[in-house]
């Protein structure tokens, strides 16, 4: 882990990184991606100690409020963040100055700041989403190694409804012969269900593979489930998008459950629903 004194924080869509880097060990992880131009080791975090001061000038400068995104291409819940609360001290900026918050994580550490994320919501609007791959926790353990279980994140999702924060559930990815099951896919969809989240996002039954991350998965691969990254070769090569064969079945299942319990389940509207903001609470930031 290392520090820097970052330029800026905000991207254009409103959505900031505070880390850079992550320490949660997911085997298929794309922020591991050459493309992205990482200069320094992924494990070796980048940390933008900055970036509370950056961010209160930030939403100073804005004419009105809107949706402050954080997750997207690093988790803002790293073990880091335990000792460091960079992430709670820009969510204390985002309620003060009567802001919106969107967090991504994939860590129960985000319990820590519940309160803080319900007062958000009362005033404006915060939307806590998780990432949910895998229903078998053994073999989340594999997939997912230094993070919390999916039976825990699950519970995350659970004491968020019971405080009134909205939930999306990112259902992705899904790695060809390990989790793309129907049971896997029925297994998380029930989570989903019982927890009363308000949509789910996916990016069909997949994954996304390239230079940097590749490489990464392969290893895993070679590592935990003998002989499948030489499938993988023969079936994929060298293809950005790995599709399962299941696609198309799994997709089907996943329309038909959230159609039956009113989960918000296309892509485009998930995405606008996280970055509106409440035009009651635009209208009151005028007076």
């Amino acid at each position: 882990m290392h520090f820097v004194e970052a330029k800026g924080i905000l991207s254009s869509k409103n959505g900031m990184n505070i880390y850079r880097g992550c320490s949660h060990g997911c085997i298929y992880c794309d922020s591991r991606s050459l493309c992205y131009n990482m200069p320094h080791a992924f494990e070796d975090i980048e940390v933008k100690k900055n970036a509370p001061q950056l961010l209160e000038k930030a939403l100073r400068s804005k004419r009105r409020c809107c949706m402050i995104g954080t997750g997207s291409m690093s988790d803002p819940y790293i073990h880091a963040e335990k000792e460091l609360k960079l992430t709670r001290e820009c969510l204390e900026i985002i309620e003060k100055n009567g802001f919106g918050a969107a967090v991504q994580t994939k860590s129960d550490l985000i319990m820590r700041d519940i309160e803080l994320l319900a007062s958000i919501n009362e005033k404006q609007k915060a939307v806590v989403q998780m990432t949910l791959t895998t229903y078998d926790d053994d073999l989340c353990r594999i997939i997912e190694p230094a993070v919390c279980v999916t039976s825990r994140r699950f519970e995350v999702l659970t004491d968020m409804k019971k405080n009134n924060i909205p939930t999306i559930v990112w259902l992705t990815p899904f790695l060809p012969y390990i989790n793309d099951t129907e049971a896997n896919l029925r297994g998380l969809l029930g989570y989903c269900a019982e927890a009363g989240v308000k949509g789910v996002i996916t990016f069909g039954i997949g994954l996304t593979l390239r230079e940097g991350n590749r490489e990464f998965y392969y290893s895993a691969l070679d590592r935990h489930f003998k002989g499948l990254s030489d499938r993988y070769r023969r079936e994929f090569g060298n293809s950005y998008e790995i599709i399962s064969p299941d696609n198309g079945k799994r997709m089907a299942i996943l329309d038909d459950f959230c159609d039956k319990y009113g989960i918000m389940h296309d892509n485009d509207e998930c995405f606008r629903y996280l970055q509106e903001l409440p035009e009651k609470y635009e209208q009151l930031t005028l007076f």
